[in-house]
Formats: structure tokens, C-alpha cells, sequence
């Protein structure tokens, strides 16, 4: 089905959906695909896994992918993230004046974030000239010279303009019973004890007065008015804290092969030990794992059999939807510190290989399947119209992800087809049908891609594919296509020395006869 779209130049333009059907010979190019909106029909040939996906996103459910690398399992837990709503809490650890070794958790919605950052925009102040502010202000806090009048930086002690010191305590003055004795170098040093970084006072606005604070800011001054100053004191009564999952981020968060601190976080350590003026407080020292930071989101894990007994912390964040953070290093001075109760409400998502599936722990594939799915994902489609159509529309995604590659002309596009069949066949002994093996695809349409342009070519035509094949050879291909076996290969890469001490290489040798030696 051809959809028709209005460019802003007025030119219609066509594209053609795979998920409403064309004629594949109505393409030109696979410019002349449309790429869906909606993520999850971005995934082609895993059906079940897709509409599993979408149920897990609105019902909140777990999943666990199974099966080869680079049938898109990944990608299906990413476009699951992105059906979720954005997120809604902010995550924060406060300052316990109490017990500073154990901070509090405070958790924040979107409403309450925007008007806490509304209170601090409104307790900033306002930033004027120093040429606008009183002239008795101005002195006081270093901008204007007291002998000339000339207005300079706060940081230049004596004035640019008459090299005299600017502040107002000056040679041979009462203040000063030292200048004769001492000169122009106490004169600048008192000077310097003099200048303020803040001048309180009062001022009439609309008739009434008002206390205004001039505070210096750089080359300019802020001026706290009184609603500013109140603003103010309402914040200083709020007790310290440390945001660790801002309200605005994002919804997935892969945490493949993460280690104990990224996945479940820590406390860093503080060589002062916390001391109150040399240390830093425990509640700023807090580092958010991954389960926390896919709080309201998705926590993907491929590979999942490789975390090993952490599987069982995975288990208890699912079950409890809290998890504490604590120091993870028992000779740090992270290790006193803990923050019970810290949210991870959120959607797990785990991937592994068939063979690898014994090593998932039963108890965590037990709450999956409890409250979500397990899912055999596809390696191969029937090869029909439609799923051609779609595998087309995998081409086109490919290449405009890469946006270093051409497009793709309908021969290509065939020819990609073509060896999909064969790879279903060769890979998967499946007749009539079409690899969903994608990632080594979309490898040969890179490949094939960059081919055309080393020859400074528009399109990526057949040959190209043709030529891929050859490139995109694995190193076991290439080992067996130069030397006839990979045991060979191995035996023309190996020393005399290391052949005499390698029990493998003499078992699996093809020179050696007698094998005496060994029975």
C-alpha cells in the first residue's frame, strides 16, 4: 500500500508500508520504505514476543527472552521501554542530622520537583550593574574606588585608575595609625578585610521599606529583595540532600555483564572518614545501582546466567520493589553506611541463550513466570509476500540507522532476500523460510554498503552483496577456506616447541600416526 505524504516543499512524495502491503516492484530504492512510528512493529518476525511485549508494558510484567544472539532480543526490550509513560518520581537521599551513617529517602513527584526548582529560580535574586546599585553599596563591596569614583572588578585591590587602594580605609586616616609606618602595603591588606561579599540594608519600594541584601556575583551584583530573602529561608529549613535518579531520564537501562556497585550501588569511600569540616557527609557519598536507576522503567539483562549468584538480589528488587544501598567494600568507610528502602519498582527484562538457560536460578525464573512471560524468540519466518515485505523494511532501518551507507536499490533488496533463504536453510535446516538471525544481515548490508561507497557509489547494487559474502566470512570460514580444516589452521600457526608440549595439537594433528606415547 502506497502512503502519500506532503513534503514542505508542496512535492508528494510515496512510501511504502510493509504493514499495510505493497508490491515489491512498486519500489525503486528502500528510500522509498517508511520506517514505523511505533517501535515494537520496528521488530519484524517475532510476533509472539512483540505482543507479549506490549502487554508486559501496559500490565506491568516481566519477561525472559531465549534464544540465539541477534534475533532481536534487545531491541524488543528497548522498544518495550519506550511504551512506558515517562517517569514521575525523583529519587533523593537526605541528610540525617540524627545519624548521619543512616540518610533518609525521599521520593518526589514531577509537581513537586517543578515547584521546588520554581523556589530556587525565585531565591536567586536579580543581577544588576554595579553602577546600579547605591554608591555607599558599591564601596562596600569593592566595585567602586572611593577616591576617584571609577568602577572596576572586586578583584582589583587598588583602583586601575589612580593606583590607589579603593577600599575607604586609607594612608594617615584614624582608622589607620599604621599607614606612615607601613605604607601602602597594610593599607591594601585592611583594605581587602574591609571589602564584603554581602551588604544588608533598607530601601523604599512602593511606598513601603524593605530589607535588600546586595551580594557580590562576579562583575555583577544580586539583589535579594525580601520575598527572595524568604524564599531563601524557606530553603535553608529543607535539610541537605543528593538527588540519585533525577525525575527527567530515561526509561531503559542495560546493565549486561554490570558488576556488584553498578547494579546494585554503593557508598564511596571517604578517606577523612565523614569529619565535619575536612570529610565528605555520607548522604552525598550514595551512588544509585541500576535496579534504582530503572525505577518506573525497564532493567535489561542479557546474558543473564553470567551474573551468577547476584541473580538472587535481581530477585528480592522484584519482590520487594525496594533495595537498600550500602557499601560494598568492608575496608571502606562506605561500609558504615546504609539507605534502607530505596525504590526500584520496576520492569525486568532478562536474555539468555538456550544453552544457557540451566544457569538461570529457578527461583528467579519462577517469580518471571509468576507475574510475566518466557518467550522462545523465532530464528526463522515463512518465507511468504508479507514477511518479505518486512524483511525489506529491516534493509531500510538498517541503513538509515548507519547513516553512513547508501540505499539500497530492489535488486539489492532480492539479493538480501535471496540469502536470508539461504541462511534459514544452511543455519536452521528450515525450508520455505526467511533468517531472523538479523544482526549478521544487517552485518552484510553494512558491509555491502561500504563497498559501494569506496566506489564512490549512490545505491548499494547486488554485486555489492555479492562481494559482501565474501568479506563478511566469520574467522572459522576463513581458517577452513585457506587451510581445508581448522585443525590444520591451528597446526600451521603453532611453533615446533609449542606442537612437542601440546597434547591437543598431537591428538588432533594430521601429521602424527603414533600415538603410542599417550596410551
Amino acid at each position: 500500500m502506497k502512503i502519500t505524504i506532503t513534503g514542505e516543499t508542496g512535492v508528494e512524495k510515496a512510501f511504502l508500508s510493509a504493514d499495510k502491503g505493497f508490491n515489491i516492484d512498486d519500489m525503486k530504492t528502500t528510500r522509498d520504505i517508511i520506517i514505523p512510528q511505533d517501535p515494537l512493529k520496528r521488530v519484524i518476525g517475532q510476533d509472539e514476543a512483540v505482543d507479549l511485549a506490549s502487554i508486559a508494558a501496559s500490565q506491568h510484567r516481566h519477561i525472559l527472552l531465549v534464544g540465539p544472539p541477534g534475533t532481536g532480543k534487545s531491541m524488543i526490550a528497548q522498544a518495550l521501554a519506550l511504551h512506558l509513560p515517562a517517569p514521575s518520581e525523583e529519587i533523593r537521599v537526605v541528610h540525617n542530622p540524627q545519624n548521619p551513617e543512616r540518610p533518609f529517602v525521599q521520593v518526589l513527584n514531577r509537581k513537586q520537583v517543578e515547584s521546588e526548582t520554581e523556589i530556587q529560580e525565585d531565591a536567586e535574586g536579580e543581577l544588576i550593574d554595579p553602577k546600579a546599585v547605591p554608591v555607599n553599596v558599591a564601596e562596600r563591596l569593592g566595585y567602586k574606588c572611593v577616591n576617584c569614583g571609577t568602577y572596576s572588578s572586586p578583584k582589583d585591590r587598588l583602583c586601575t585608575k589612580c593606583s590607589k587602594p579603593k577600599s575607604a580605609q586609607r594612608s594617615g586616616s584614624v582608622d589607620n595609625p599604621f599607614g606612615d609606618l607601613l605604607g601602602g602595603m597594610l593599607e591594601v591588606t585592611l583594605g581587602q578585610l574591609s571589602d564584603k561579599e554581602q551588604v544588608t540594608t533598607t530601601r523604599k519600594r512602593y511606598g513601603k521599606e524593605e530589607v535588600v541584601v546586595y551580594e557580590r556575583a562576579g562583575e555583577m551584583v544580586m539583589v535579594l529583595d525580601q520575598k527572595t530573602l524568604e524564599k531563601r529561608r524557606e530553603m535553608e529549613k529543607i535539610s541537605p540532600s543528593k538527588t540519585i535518579v533525577p525525575v527527567d531520564r530515561k526509561s531503559f537501562i542495560m546493565s549486561t555483564g554490570a558488576s556488584p556497585t553498578e547494579l546494585l550501588g554503593d557508598v564511596r569511600h571517604d578517606p577523612y572518614g565523614s569529619h565535619p569540616h575536612l570529610g565528605t557527609p555520607p548522604y552525598e557519598r550514595v551512588v544509585p545501582g541500576a535496579i534504582h536507576e530503572a525505577h518506573q522503567g525497564v532493567l535489561f539483562v542479557d546474558e543473564l546466567p553470567h551474573l551468577g549468584h547476584y541473580q538472587r538480589y535481581i530477585l528480592t528488587a522484584m519482590q520487594e520493589r525496594r533495595f537498600p544501598i550500602t557499601g560494598r567494600n568492608p575496608q571502606s568507610a562506605g561500609a558504615s553506611v546504609r539507605v534502607d528502602n530505596v525504590p526500584c519498582n520496576f520492569i525486568f527484562v532478562g536474555a539468555c541463550n538456550i544453552q544457557d538457560l540451566e544457569y538461570v536460578l529457578s527461583p528467579l525464573r519462577s517469580r518471571i513466570i509468576g507475574s510475566g512471560y518466557e518467550v522462545l524468540v523465532d530464528v526463522a519466518m515463512e518465507d511468504n509476500e508479507q514477511n518479505q515485505l518486512k524483511l525489506a523494511q529491516f534493509i531500510a532501518q538498517e541503513i538509515r540507522m548507519d547513516k553512513k551507507i547508501p540505499e539500497a536499490s530492489k535488486d539489492t533488496v532480492l539479493a538480501i532476500i535471496e540469502e536470508a533463504r539461504r541462511r534459514a536453510l544452511t543455519l536452521d535446516k528450515m525450508e520455505k523460510s526467511l533468517t531472523l538471525r538479523l544482526r549478521e544481515l544487517g552485518g552484510l548490508i553494512r558491509t555491502a554498503g561500504d563497498i559501494a561507497i569506496r566506489k564512490n557509489l549512490d545505491l548499494i547494487e547486488p554485486e555489492h552483496v555479492k562481494e559482501a559474502l565474501t568479506r563478511s566470512k566469520s574467522i572459522e570460514e576463513q581458517i577452513k577456506d585457506k587451510y581445508g580444516s581448522y585443525q590444520r589452521g591451528v597446526a600451521s600457526d603453532m611453533t615446533g616447541a609449542q606442537k612437542a608440549s601440546s597434547p591437543y595439537h598431537y591428538w588432533n594433528s594430521d601429521f602424527y600416526d603414533d600415538k603410542t606415547g599417550y596410551e
